[in-house]
């Protein structure tokens, strides 16, 4: 292994993802994010930095081990923290995972999406090897977005344009948060959005829960969703059906 190999900030890995694409995946969790979102799980892999320095090698090695698992659609999913913030090692990773005939995934939510260089190149460049994105919005309303994670949403809806333009086929996640994207009006709307898009595969609703509250806590960051409370199934099921076009 050459010391000029490129290497991914590892956060953590798990070998038998059943959530996180299709089939049986084998999930790897990367260091950094530049979102703040208020309901974040993940809050420890906001920070760039990692101990766990890995090459592509190592990580598919490893990897290969499981592969007898995976059946006919299992593969490698990249999740985070955010995968596109690590673009050059994503390359290498999934460019060396289609040489073995590895599916490929990413789970972004498109924060660092641009249509300027040397990012836009590279994404291109990345969507060569990818199979399928599961892409997160996290608010369709603009104002909403910046309270709910710091950062606009215009790079992000104009990421996913973009993958309908080339034709790379999407799953959408949404949060479900009662007050703040548990609402008829943003749901129906964010509806709108989904129908000018033509790469969309499935549509998965996420219950807001809080299990991730105690890593704020150790890192000693307010958590400021303490009051709410999970969405009911009525919600849940309420919001699947207007984002999956079955209500009025």
């Amino acid at each position: 292994m050459s010391d000029n190999a490129i290497k991914g900030a590892i956060h953590s890995i798990e070998t038998f993802g059943s959530v996180d694409g299709p089939g049986v995946r084998f999930v790897v969790f990367v260091k950094g994010c530049a979102l703040r979102c208020k309901y974040c799980h993940n809050v420890d892999t906001w920070d760039p930095h990692s101990d766990d320095m890995r090459t592509s090698d190592e990580i598919l090695d490893q990897a290969e081990r499981y592969r007898s698992y995976w059946g006919n659609d299992g593969g490698i999913t990249v999740s985070g923290g955010e995968p596109l913030l690590q673009i050059d090692f994503l390359i290498d990773l999934f460019k060396k995972a289609k040489e073995r005939g590895i599916n490929t995934c990413i789970d972004t939510a498109g924060q660092p999406f641009t249509r300027n260089e040397p990012f836009f190149g590279k994404f291109n460049e990345l969507m060569k090897y990818t199979d399928l994105l599961l892409v997160d919005i996290k608010h369709i309303d603009a104002e909403e977005h910046v309270k709910l994670t710091g950062k606009s949403n215009e790079n992000i809806k104009d990421f996913i344009k973009y993958l309908s333009e080339i034709g790379k086929p999407i799953w959408i996640r949404h949060v479900l948060v009662p007050t703040i994207t548990d609402n008829d009006e943003y749901l129906k709307r964010t509806r709108e959005f989904i129908e000018e898009l033509s790469n969309v595969e499935k549509i998965e609703v996420l219950p807001y829960h809080s299990m991730g509250e105690y890593k704020w806590e150790e890192l000693k960051i307010p958590y400021s969703l303490k009051n709410i409370e999970a969405p009911s199934q009525e919600r849940v099921i309420n919001a699947e059906k207007i984002l999956r076009g079955q209500l009025a």
